[in-house]
């Protein structure tokens, strides 16, 4: 890749400009409008970006690629845990050298409890009845 860019900017800066085929020439910045505006895609942090933003320069030569699979979608699609009438549970993120460190989670309010390191989320079936399971709580 080095080699690549080596040689089309011995060339000239015009050659690696004309190259591209991802971006053309962006519109200067006072000539964004709330109307006229195209975001990229959003990243899993929620970053999007105008087509004028110095920052897409970073992917003048190949394309933003982003993963769809956020991991926060991921976990959401897992049922919380139903721990009965359990009143603490401990999360560890599932195995020793893949998980994280034990935490405590206390299930006495109702509503579903989530770990702050994972997301595995975890109910008390006694304290938590019907409407209360849209209840979320994050435990960190």
């Amino acid at each position: 890749m080095n080699r690549l860019l080596q040689q089309t900017a011995s060339r000239g800066s015009l050659a690696v400009r004309a190259s591209s085929t991802v971006t053309t020439k962006p519109p200067a910045p006072n000539q964004i409008t709330k109307q006229n505006a195209q975001f990229d895609k959003v990243t899993h942090t929620g970053q999007a970006w105008d087509q004028s933003d110095y920052r897409l320069q970073r992917f003048d030569i190949s394309k933003k690629s982003v993963n769809p699979n956020v991991a926060m979608h991921l976990i959401d699609q897992r049922p919380p845990e139903d721990c009965g009438d359990k009143r603490i549970v401990w999360c560890d993120g599932g195995h020793p050298a893949l998980g994280h460190p034990k935490v405590y989670i206390n299930l006495d309010k109702p509503g579903v409890h989530a770990c702050g390191y994972c997301g595995n989320r975890f109910y008390n079936s006694h304290a938590t009845k019907g409407e209360d399971m849209k209840i979320q709580h994050l435990n960190c």
